[in-house]
């Protein structure tokens, strides 16, 4: 009778759509199924499981990290190896006279000997002091004037036209009115230096501004930020990569911007080196000086490019 009942209630909670509560009698007390995190599937997940995919997703990002310095690294240095080489090349058969193409080997001898016996290093200092006072004047300049740009229509209606109108100026017609405006020395030729700066730095920090997440604003001042603290801990820090990439590109035109500045007003850097060299007809100390301003540009991208990086990883 009781058996009957068990098993009418039973076929009763199948009728009425209701799972079943009755589970399989063990027959053995020792061995219960086991059960995990796995959505019941009899597979239990262990501390070791967790580890072993934490280790699997390092490897995989330490993997990528190679593969883009690889893929960043090898291109260029190919490239550079293949110009060597069709370099040689040409010199060595004599297709181009050393006059007007010394060989890769021997300006190499010649620019390592202009760096630890020459003067090559004093006049390199004195073109990155000069490269670098005028960074400072165009960034100086570039910054405010881009955020009044960004953020007042009336600003940009009234500046913009004479900035895009100021770079159809080649500096070096600027470089003989600024001798005659401010004279000669260093400071002529920083502010030379700064024109050539202010232009990308300033384009870069109105998009950088101009691009700013609208919600993020208008939540920032719902929640009482102040002008300050809007433009200190949420505009500068959004808008940094793109104004450190109008840094990067200012720092290596000033450079020319000093060399530049040094043919025409003259001085005691790498410009000045140039003209000498030139009217020596030393073809080999050209390309010398030529190649300490390749570097000298190289750095200065490196390090600010550097620079980008510690902040987008931060």
């Amino acid at each position: 009778m009781t058996e009957g009942h068990g098993r009418g209630a039973t076929a009763t909670a199948g009728a009425d759509g209701e799972p079943s509560t009755d589970e399989p009698h063990s027959p053995r007390p020792g061995h219960a199924r086991k059960t995990g995190d796995n959505g019941g599937n009899g597979e239990k997940s262990w501390p070791g499981d967790s580890r072993k995919m934490t280790g699997s997703a390092s490897g995989a990002a330490s993997a990528d990290r190679r593969g883009t310095l690889f893929r960043g690294v090898l291109p260029p240095l190919v490239f550079g190896l293949l110009l060597l080489v069709v370099w040689d090349i040409v010199t060595r058969t004599g297709a181009v006279a050393e006059f007007y193409l010394p060989a890769p080997l021997d300006l190499a001898r010649h620019f390592l000997d202009d760096v630890f016996h020459g003067d090559l290093v004093d006049y390199t200092k004195e073109t990155v002091w000069e490269a670098l006072a005028g960074s400072g004047i165009g960034i100086g300049v570039a910054l405010p004037l881009g955020y009044l740009i960004a953020r007042s229509e009336l600003a940009a209606a009234a500046l913009q036209p004479y900035v895009a109108a100021s770079q159809a100026m080649p500096a070096v017609a600027l470089a003989p009115l600024l001798a005659l405006w401010i004279g000669y020395g260093l400071l002529p030729i920083a502010v030379l230096c700064a024109l050539l700066v202010f232009f990308p730095i300033l384009v870069n920090t109105v998009l950088g501004l101009r691009s700013l997440d609208p919600d993020v604003m208008g939540a920032a001042r719902v929640d009482g930020v102040g002008w300050w603290g809007m433009l200190w801990y949420i505009e500068l820090p959004l808008a940094l990569p793109s104004v450190l990439a109008g840094v990067r590109n200012g720092l290596t035109l000033s450079i020319t911007g000093a060399v530049v500045g040094e043919f025409v007003m003259g001085g005691d850097g790498l410009g000045q080196l140039l003209s000498v060299q030139r009217q020596e007809a030393d073809t080999i100390g050209l390309f010398s000086t030529l190649v300490m301003l390749g570097l000298l540009a190289a750095v200065l991208y490196g390090v600010v490019r550097l620079v980008e990086r510690l902040v987008q990883r931060d």
